[in-house]
């Protein structure tokens, strides 16, 4: 299936998108993009060393950087990170965190916009994370975002889609793509998010604290791509009431009647 998702001027093939953060080594790095088949892959900017011994060394070099401003408490903070990204040769794309609350580390909706308009102002690709709330996805629209990336649950937390509601609100109303991003925490729940016509999903902490991330990279490189086919192809209707037969045939067989009951 040609299915391209175009991003920022890039024409991607794979619509699971991984971290780089929580691994017990980060020479787990290089297999686990293999084996998820991601294109882009995030990394914190205060974990960017130089040199080959740094996070970015692991990295295999056909991958899309997409550093991200985690640590930021305002737009001017998320804005000097994301100048500190490209001035490190990590490109113009930038994943916007900005998070001044240090419990349940949710986005800042006011600041995440206000640092879009600035940061697409100096030509970056801007890809905020936010809180699926329709009107904050909004005025990072109209600030310039290339994509809005709502979370599915708190940061970290692998409970899946527990904001479902509110980004399928996202997926409707939207003309951006949506990527979830944050709390997703098993295959079956990204393939969930792809059927509900995500354009892709973010996932780290799922991957990198499983017991053989390798392996958790590959189930959710299929699931990502089942939950997209299945999207395009069409999910049947649910139906209410009582259960309906698939053949006329299937029924008990003395229904058949005649010589054929006694078979």
């Amino acid at each position: 299936m040609d299915d391209v998702f175009e991003l920022g001027g890039i024409a991607l093939t794979s619509r699971l998108f991984i971290g780089t953060g929580k691994y017990s080594a980060d020479a787990l790095i290089p297999d686990v993009c293999a084996a998820s088949g991601a294109q882009v892959i995030t990394v914190a900017m205060r974990r960017v060393e130089k040199g080959s011994e740094g996070i970015v060394g692991h990295i295999p070099e056909h991958m899309r950087l997409l550093p991200n401003t985690s640590g930021a408490r305002t737009a001017q903070e998320a804005v000097r990170l994301a100048r500190l990204a490209r001035a490190a040769g990590c490109g113009n794309w930038i994943k916007i965190e900005v998070i001044s609350d240090s419990r349940y580390l949710l986005p800042d909706g006011y600041e995440t916009a206000k640092a879009v308009e600035l940061l697409v102002k100096e030509d970056f690709v801007a890809l905020p994370y936010i809180n699926p709330d329709l009107y904050v996805a909004r005025d990072c629209a109209q600030a310039g975002a290339a994509a809005i990336m709502p979370l599915g649950a708190p940061i970290g937390t692998n409970r899946g889609l527990r904001t479902k509601e509110m980004i399928g609100i996202l997926i409707e109303e939207m003309t951006l793509p949506v990527i979830v991003d944050a709390g997703i925490g098993r295959p079956s729940q990204a393939c969930e998010a792809m059927e509900m016509g995500a354009a892709a999903c973010l996932v780290n902490t799922a991957i990198a604290s499983a017991d053989t991330p390798v392996h958790m990279a590959e189930a959710f490189r299929d699931a990502v791509r089942a939950g997209r086919m299945a999207f395009l192809a069409g999910l049947g209707a649910e139906r209410s009431g009582g259960a309906r037969a698939s053949s006329p045939l299937t029924g008990f067989l003395h229904a058949l009647g005649g010589e054929h009951a006694d078979l």
